[in-house]
């Protein structure tokens, strides 16, 4: 690791550390990190959103026109109109033209409604729909080899799907009072949405887990880099590397001493 690369990755735990920061409380250092990841990501998709989308998508194609003919001479003049739309979307920051950003507004929410809804649709109704009414399979009832509640080829797994969903549905059926037989299909229906409430939120916690572990062993890391001076030290040790970090040390010793002592003031006059 060359020194340029260390100074930007002491960055990277600096930042990672200010934001592990707000776990004491509000300070600083987080809302360091907190303004950087926000500003860094408005301009990053700033950058990728021109490039990416008005260049290929608008300028390109209006490149064979002239700009005083306001690109009318182009061969491809109908993407004008996009233009103009997003131009109009600009009026929204004026009192007495704003209501004209309502045009283009509406058109780009009723487009993408339009788009969105089918997909979601396919995706997330009519596949679940087909995953519940699958062809339970009698050669595989217990398994495949041996028995296996969960294994997908097993027909029992298919009839535990089926009657889980059904089960959740009538959960959500209210125009029937939940007694009886009736109530405790829909208490059944409420063990199986937990169950994917629990095991979504396990993924969840797993993945920020795994992205915590990631910077962890990104510490440890940038540790060896900076304080490798054994027998077999790293080929690019160098003491430029612990005076970077001792300086971060003293500045963070400032901020706690600086904490302290405005807390026995306080404590003080209280």
């Amino acid at each position: 690791m060359d020194y340029t690369t260390f100074l930007w990755t002491t960055f990277a735990i600096f930042l990672t550390m200010a934001t592990f920061s707000f776990l004491y409380k509000d300070n600083p250092f987080y809302k360091i990190a907190e303004h950087l990841v926000v500003g860094v990501s408005a301009g990053y998709f700033v950058i990728i959103l021109w490039h990416n989308g008005l260049v290929p998508n608008l300028f390109q194609r209006l490149a064979d026109g002239n700009w005083y003919y306001f690109w009318l001479n182009s061969s491809s003049p109908w993407y004008l109109v996009p233009a103009l739309l997003g131009l109009m979307m600009w009026t929204r920051f004026s009192k007495k033209w704003s209501w004209v950003s309502r045009w283009p507004m509406a058109l780009y929410i009723g487009i993408s409604a339009g788009v969105a809804i089918p997909v979601e649709m396919s995706a997330r109704v009519n596949k679940q729909l087909y995953a519940s009414m699958s062809k339970i399979s009698f050669e595989n009832f217990w398994g495949v080899g041996s028995f296996d509640l969960f294994d997908t080829a097993s027909g029992l797994a298919q009839v535990f799907i089926f009657i889980g969903a059904i089960s959740a549905l009538i959960y959500f059926f209210f125009s029937k009072e939940h007694k009886g037989w009736f109530g405790g299909i829909a208490t059944f229906g409420i063990w199986i949405l937990m169950i994917g409430f629990g095991a979504s939120f396990g993924f969840t916690v797993m993945h920020r887990l795994s992205l915590f572990i990631n910077r962890m062993q990104d510490i440890k890391a940038w540790g060896i880099v900076a304080f490798d001076n054994s027998p077999a030290p790293n080929p690019n040790y160098g003491a430029e590397y612990q005076i970077v970090f001792w300086l971060l040390v003293i500045l963070v010793t400032l901020y706690a001493v600086k904490e302290i002592v405005a807390h026995m003031k306080t404590k003080s006059t209280t």
